[in-house]
């Protein structure tokens, strides 16, 4: 197979528009190895992205040895990316957690299992009777199953009754859940990736596909190498490969000022208005709110949008003609508007463009307001991220009702008296001292959260009591007071469902290493000994394992938009996933939503009855009746404002973060691989050639990147975006920097700010001036590859991975299974 290192994407199978994508298994193995030579192929898919590929890892002699792609399957027809192939289960053979960790003397220490559940479960309850439920919190991932977050929504919702439930979904793509709900009334995304097979033109918002989703993007290339290829329309401040097709296929590049996209959304809208390109017919039959959005978006001409975001006005009109024009659009948005000011009310605006049109329902024409991670569908349908389970309306009587009967429980032990806590108030809680019991599951706050000296201060309180459950000592994991090893991919069975609603079975390959438990038995065993009871005081948590999990979840989900009643373990073994919704009325899945132009808004389905875009407040159940939506859809409108933080003075800069090709999060499992360790080693910070040489520096040198809330010292890759922005890769902590302070990671620069409806952080809009320190030793360490790419390729050797054949294992030799005193950093002790 080719080098995935340089040849991120693999070699094109081009096709022409409405054709199927041709089949291409990519697979690799520990070096020596032939596929002859497995012992056993165990279906599972990806978690190293949001797209859930499909894939079979490869067992011998009782460990993971390599994976190749599931040819039959829906979503990635036997593909998979760089991620997939050399970071999926190298890490199993480095330095795992094996064994509980309990703080002791201000340090952690090995232990067993019953004493580190029973010191998690005397704290809880001693918490639970001074002073209740509000005192716990959980805060968990989008990288656990199914049945995991059920687990854990249920003991958290109707076993304890606490509102403070969250995961770092939150700080990705919550803005595609509170999207999809202020549009169409639910979560659930209407398209599907079999759309772009269909679609004449494809518009990425803030959504570099080719980096972030990169078999979704060879999915798109080639449909670019075929014939009748689609038209390309993206919103980056970088030049990407994304943005690079734009050019190739008579497309746009928009690379608005970040803090703009709603006045960029704004003036698009206005354009396809007052073109003409409207569907009137879809428009009166199946939306409410047109006379208002119509007149919002009125001021916004091309040149008042370009003096916004800084762009030609002559790049909007042509971005609003391709879209007014082309009979079948597909639009992809992520971080780029989800991250930034104005979020949902930007993503909303999407979805505006093509209900405006009628374009939705139908092959080549629908919206995936994507994911970030593999799992955080799940975390959102489950009610692992606060809202209720199924799609279910916090404040709707009947749906409260329907889960109280479900999990036989007084509804009055449901918290619903508020929207759910998000997790930006779970850590001001915790702050505050409310919060005083704190879960962190398969999850790294120390480095993904804003404003990271803050953080680290939340995490140290005396009178935070901090339970991580991972199988890393992480970051985060050195401030605990109990730590929880736990299975990981490949070594623990369920479901997960990627963001084309695709439910894939994952099941167990391998023992996970020493005493490690899966999440599932976590969470199981901390309901047992906190002897959580229904109203007849029988076992809150009826089932035991996996399978009998996910028959639990089957039943919350009948009659909702996520119906899994027609899935079972059995039918999901063998061949392809199943999207849902699954059951008698689609019993082989539904590849998109919506065909018949009717939404899940009427009052009493609606999964929310909607918030202000600009303020974030919550509309009343009566304010929402008065609207009348009978299964249409809510044209939903904004005027644009400043973001909180400009650029100007003493910080001239707009500083954005983002993702690496080849890491994911935080590194914990990729970092361990040694190809995507090589392909991207160490952090860097990118500057525009205008704006390096107005500083004076060069490829290579030191800089600090100062914002007001701290720094970074890092080399400067000398790059392709727009002059006044500089990026920060945000994958890179400090668990393999061997050094001591807090200079690396970018978050240390963000700040403590959120959108007011989704409540997702404003990672892309940090203020910072940057300062020269010291001439560089040789380029910076960021790949050549994708959007990283230097502006001056020469002096600059090209990212590859042929000159490492080695099999991929530890970066350095394991170090013993489990951290002595001497190792563990000495932090604050918690009470």
């Amino acid at each position: 197979m080719a080098d995935r290192i340089a040849d991120i994407w693999g070699t094109r199978t081009p096709h022409a528009k409405d054709t199927p994508w041709p089949v291409r298994v990519d697979l690799h193995l520990d070096e020596g190895l032939a596929p002859s030579d497995v012992d056993a192929w165990v279906q599972s898919a990806c978690v190293l992205c949001s797209n859930g590929c499909a894939c079979d890892i490869a067992v011998k002699d009782g460990r993971m040895v390599g994976i190749r792609g599931r040819a039959g399957d829906v979503v990635n027809h036997g593909r998979l990316g760089p991620k997939g192939l050399y970071g999926s289960w190298q890490w199993n053979r480095t330095d795992r957690l094996t064994r509980p960790l309990v703080r002791s003397d201000g340090r952690l220490q090995e232990t067993d299992w019953d004493t580190a559940m029973s010191l998690i479960v005397r704290r809880s309850r001693e918490l639970l009777d001074e002073t209740g439920p509000l005192s716990h919190g959980f805060y968990t991932s989008g990288q656990l199953f199914l049945e995991e977050y059920y687990t854990l929504g249920v003991i958290g919702k109707a076993g304890l009754g606490t509102p403070h439930m969250d995961g770092n979904t939150r700080l990705c793509t919550a803005t595609a859940a509170a999207a999809l709900k202020e549009t169409f009334g639910s979560d659930g995304q209407p398209g599907s990736y079999s759309d772009i097979e269909s679609c004449d033109a494809l518009f990425l918002f803030g959504h570099n596909m080719a980096e972030t989703q990169t078999v979704l993007w060879a999915r798109v290339l080639d449909r670019l190498h075929g014939a009748d290829p689609p038209v390309v329309v993206a919103v980056d401040p970088r030049r990407t490969p994304v943005t690079e097709a734009c050019a190739q296929s008579g497309g746009v590049h928009l690379a608005p000022l970040p803090g703009t996209n709603q006045a960029l959304m704004n003036g698009l809208i206005r354009e396809i208005i007052t073109r003409g390109w409207i569907d009137h017919d879809y428009v009166a039959a199946h939306t409410l709110g047109y006379d208002e959005l119509a007149a919002t978006v009125e001021p916004y001409t091309p040149e008042h949008v370009a003096r916004i975001c800084r762009i030609d006005p002559h790049d909007v009109r042509r971005a609003a003609e391709v879209f007014g024009t082309s009979d079948r659009v597909l639009s992809t948005v992520l971080q780029g508007f989800y991250q930034s000011h104005q979020a949902t009310a930007a993503a909303c605006q999407v979805n505006n463009l093509h209900l405006l049109r009628g374009l939705l329902g139908r092959p080549g024409c629908g919206i995936l307001q994507m994911n970030g991670q593999p799992t955080a569908q799940n975390t959102r349908e489950a009610g692992a991220d606060g809202d209720l389970p199924g799609f279910r309306n916090w404040d709707n009587p009947e749906h409260i009702q329907q889960l109280a009967e479900l999990w036989n429980v007084d509804p009055l032990t449901i918290p619903h008296w508020a929207p759910p806590t998000h997790a930006m108030q779970i850590w001001r809680y915790a702050e505050q001292g409310s919060i005083r019991f704190l879960w962190i599951s398969a999850t790294n706050p120390a480095v993904s959260l804003p404003e990271l000296p803050r953080i680290r201060e939340i995490l140290a309180k005396e009178d935070l009591f901090v339970v991580v459950q991972d199988g890393f000592l992480t970051e985060t994991a050195e401030y605990a007071d109990v730590v929880l090893p736990a299975a990981l991919w490949g070594e623990k069975q369920g479901t997960f469902t990627n963001v084309n609603r695709t439910v894939h079975l994952s099941e167990k390959a391998v023992e996970p290493p020493g005493e490690a438990r899966s999440d599932l038995d976590i969470f199981l065993d901390y309901a047992r000994r906190m002897d959580l009871r229904d109203r007849d005081g029988d076992p809150l948590i009826k089932w035991s394992d996996p399978e009998s999990a996910f028959e639990a979840w089957k039943e919350c989900s009948r009659g909702r938009l996520c119906d899994y009643t027609g899935l079972s373990y059995d039918r999901l073994r063998g061949g392809s996933g199943i999207p849902w919704p699954c059951n008698d009325e689609y019993p082989d899945g539904c590849d998109r939503l919506y065909a018949d132009a009717v939404f899940p808004t009427h009052a009493d389905v609606c999964e929310s009855y909607g918030r202000d875009l600009l303020t974030g407040g919550t509309t009343s159940r009566s304010e929402y009746h008065a609207l009348r939506p009978e299964g249409q859809a809510l044209l939903r409108s904004a005027e644009y404002v400043s973001p909180p933080e400009q650029a100007g003075g003493d910080y001239p800069f707009v500083c954005t973060t983002g993702r690496t090709v080849y890491h994911f999060h935080t590194r914990t499992k990729t970092g361990r691989s040694r190809r995507l360790r090589r392909a991207a080693p160490e952090p860097w910070v990118e500057l525009s050639e205008r704006d390096a040489a107005e500083l004076g520096v060069a490829e290579g040198d030191v800089v600090s990147v100062e914002s007001r809330r701290g720094r970074v010292e890092l080399p400067v890759r000398v790059g392709r975006g727009r002059d006044g922005v500089v990026f920060l890769p945000f994958h890179y902590g400090y668990w393999d920097s061997g050094a001591d302070g807090h200079t690396r990671a970018a978050n240390e620069l963000t700040l403590t700010d959120w959108d007011p409806v989704s409540k997702q952080p404003l990672y892309k809009l940090s203020a910072v001036r940057v300062t020269k320190l010291a001439d560089g030793a040789g380029p910076a360490p960021a790949p050549t590859t994708t959007a990283s790419a230097p502006h001056d390729p020469a002096g600059v050797t090209a990212t590859s991975g042929n000159d490492d054949v080695a099999e991929d294992v530890a970066v350095t030799e394991p170090p013993p299974p489990a951290p002595t005193p001497d190792r563990t950093p000495n932090v604050p002790h918690h009470s």
